[in-house]
């Protein structure tokens, strides 16, 4: 007598076992840089970046054009005086063409330096959209990544308004999708539960801030974040081959609006998947 239960035939299997709308995100991540190098002309590249990256003096001389001579004064003292004539000159030309640029808040996270930048980006983003996906569902997913896209876009213009430098990455993003996970995938297996296949564990309860810190693997996680991400600020740590620093606030804008906004969109049910 065959004792197993009758379990429900299973579907197709996802690609490396990833949501849905998590293997879109990343093959489109992946499909834009490839398109930028090797299709497109290095003109057409350039104008594509200047469109939708995200310049934090441009929105700035906008709303102040009063800031046009402190905006060329930081781009003449920062960084190697080797390159201060093109730094000033793409200065000058950010400012002939100041403007809000909203949509820059949100799209230069499809954008990267290298093809290493994506490649991080996105390892990231499968381990840690993932199980933001699997519990909350597709659009849940997609609004805690945008939040965290825009605040951390946000928090670099407060922090640095006069830069010239155009912001790229979907680090922000992927750190509130970091933080929305950190919510709940520490959290101890229930006794009981995993030892057969078809054992699958009551949903949870995201952690509040007080479980949190009582959990030593969340706080572990927690404390290497930020203290990686202070590093990176504090040593302006270019990552792999890319000629930009590492921009740590988007990181930290992104990670506090996941981590603060998650209780608020985590669905009271189970997403069907």
């Amino acid at each position: 007598m065959d004792a197993s239960p009758d379990l429900p035939r299973q579907g197709r299997v996802p690609v490396f076992n990833m949501p849905g709308v998590v293997t879109v995100s990343i093959g489109l991540l992946l499909a834009i840089h490839a398109v930028r190098e090797i299709l497109l002309p290095d003109s057409w590249d350039i104008r594509l970046v200047l469109d939708l990256a995200l310049v934090p003096s441009r929105w700035t001389t906008w709303l102040d054009p009063a800031q046009a001579d402190a905006v060329m004064r930081a781009a003449s003292e920062v960084g190697d005086a080797q390159f201060a004539a093109a730094r000033e000159a793409f200065a000058r030309y950010v400012l002939t063409d100041p403007g809000p640029y909203l949509w820059s808040f949100a799209t230069y996270g499809l954008l990267h330096g290298s093809w290493m930048h994506v490649i991080f980006n996105t390892v990231w983003l499968a381990a840690f959209g993932s199980p933001v996906a699997r519990r909350c569902g597709a659009w849940r997913y997609g609004l805690i990544g945008l939040a965290g896209t825009v605040a951390g876009g946000a928090l670099h213009v407060a922090i640095d308004p006069l830069s010239t430098a155009p912001l790229i990455g979907a680090s922000a993003g992927v750190s509130a999708l970091m933080a929305a996970a950190a919510r709940f995938v520490f959290q101890p297996p229930l006794a009981g539960y995993g030892t057969q296949p078809w054992q699958l564990p009551p949903r949870r309860p995201v952690e509040t801030v007080p479980e949190l810190l009582r959990n030593r693997t969340a706080v572990t996680f927690l404390v290497i974040w930020m203290a990686t991400n202070l590093l990176f600020g504090l040593i302006s740590l270019p990552l792999g081959a890319e000629s930009a620093a590492v921009a740590w606030d988007a990181h930290l804008g992104g990670f506090v609006i996941g981590f603060l906004m998650f209780p608020f969109v985590d669905p009271r049910e189970p997403v069907a998947q």
